[in-house]
């Protein structure tokens, strides 16, 4: 399976979510396993973006089907990037 990085911003209307039930953030992750994907690690973060998610899914149009289905609420905002094992990175350069 393919793995990416999805960097989110919450929405004014995320942070009033998040401020009165942050539980919510394991209930998205089982949303977006129901979705074809697996959230592998998630950190908050300081600065311009509040999350990043490392998932796992079986192809380019599978992660984007999560980004648009979640941005889509209005609580968020993603930008979502293609990762490569950094040892899969090398094997390829040597090919």
């Amino acid at each position: 399976m393919a793995k990416f990085v999805m960097l989110t911003t919450l929405t004014d209307e995320g942070r009033k979510t998040i401020k009165q039930n942050p539980e919510r953030i394991k209930e998205v992750n089982k949303e977006v396993e129901a979705m074809g994907a697996k959230v592998l690690a998630q950190y908050a973060l300081l600065g311009p973006y509040d999350f990043v998610n490392i998932i796992e899914a079986p192809s380019n149009e599978a992660v984007s089907k999560v980004a648009i289905a979640l941005g889509s609420r209005g609580t968020l905002q993603t930008m979502t990037m293609a990762a490569m094992e950094v040892e899969q990175f090398i094997s390829t350069l040597k090919k």
